[in-house]
């Protein structure tokens, strides 16, 4: 499968998804506390998106080969859940932590897609800090982002950060590119050696969302078939954002009034359009 180069048309459609995508995370922070399930936090999602922004959340019902449908219409990663998690009846209680996985496809059929870590109450200090990180891995990979650059050379930023922190990267999942379809070439390592993979091009968009876990890398699947924990039952976090690569450098698709600011580690990196 080849790497699509898009049009000025699809960037800018893409810039609309990417806002639209990144609005459904702000519209939800407020929500988040201890009480809520994550059941009702994917219903909020879901109207928001249906009702409020006219879009379709592209996880219901989603079914790549050998695959159920996933059944929710956002992923809400708890602890130890690494991606993926379904929402259901699971309540939130103070100290936990949660990846709210977002995507919307708008009328245009353009995918928006997009991440964050969320504390319900305070969290602990190693929360805290592997949240931290992995923001900081986000944002080094991010900086890499320019033409003639490599693909290597985001998942070394990301790898290298990550390991050290003490923390570990999964193999097992991976950014990729987006536009009309959902997932697409390029495979988005977040761990590699720099000058290797891909080489980076002006007109392609893809995520950048590395799920960093507190203990071992090791995964397991749950027998809802889409569920990932971390083997060791350690914490896991995970941030995302949809890239563009432009003629100098990068542009972050994902951003609205609510989107925290780019991490300062890797601001002095940056490249950016």
């Amino acid at each position: 499968m080849s790497i699509t180069i898009n049009t000025l048309d699809d960037i800018e459609g893409m810039r609309i998804a990417g806002r639209l995508g990144s609005e459904v995370l702000d519209y939800i922070t407020p929500f988040v506390k201890p009480g809520v399930t994550t059941g009702e936090l994917d219903r909020l999602c879901h109207e928001y998106m249906v009702n409020v922004q006219g879009t379709v959340p592209a996880p219901l019902d989603y079914a790549p080969p050998g695959y159920t449908p996933f059944p929710k219409s956002v992923c809400t990663s708890v602890n130890d859940v690494i991606c993926h998690g379904i929402p259901g009846d699971k309540v939130l209680k103070s100290g936990d932590v949660v990846n709210i996985d977002v995507t919307v496809i708008t009328k245009d059929g353009y995918h928006g897609d997009n991440s964050r870590m969320f504390f319900v109450g305070q969290p602990s200090i190693l929360a805290k800090r592997l949240s931290d990180i992995t923001y900081e891995c986000m944002w080094l990979g991010i900086a890499k982002v320019k033409p003639g650059a490599r693909l290597g050379d985001i998942g070394h930023a990301i790898q290298q950060h990550a390991e050290k922190a003490g923390f570990s990267v999964v193999r097992e999942f991976c950014g990729h590119g987006i536009g009309k379809v959902f997932h697409s070439e390029p495979q988005v390592l977040h761990y590699g050696r720099p000058g290797t993979g891909e080489e980076l091009v002006p007109g392609m968009i893809f995520t950048i969302e590395p799920m960093i876990n507190a203990g071992r890398r090791e995964i397991r699947e749950m027998p809802d078939g889409w569920t990932i924990k971390t083997k060791d039952r350690s914490l896991s976090a995970q941030w995302e954002h949809m890239i563009l690569v432009t003629e100098t450098g990068y542009e972050v698709l994902t951003v609205s009034e609510g989107t925290p600011a780019p991490a300062a580690i890797a601001v002095a990196d940056a490249v950016p359009a």
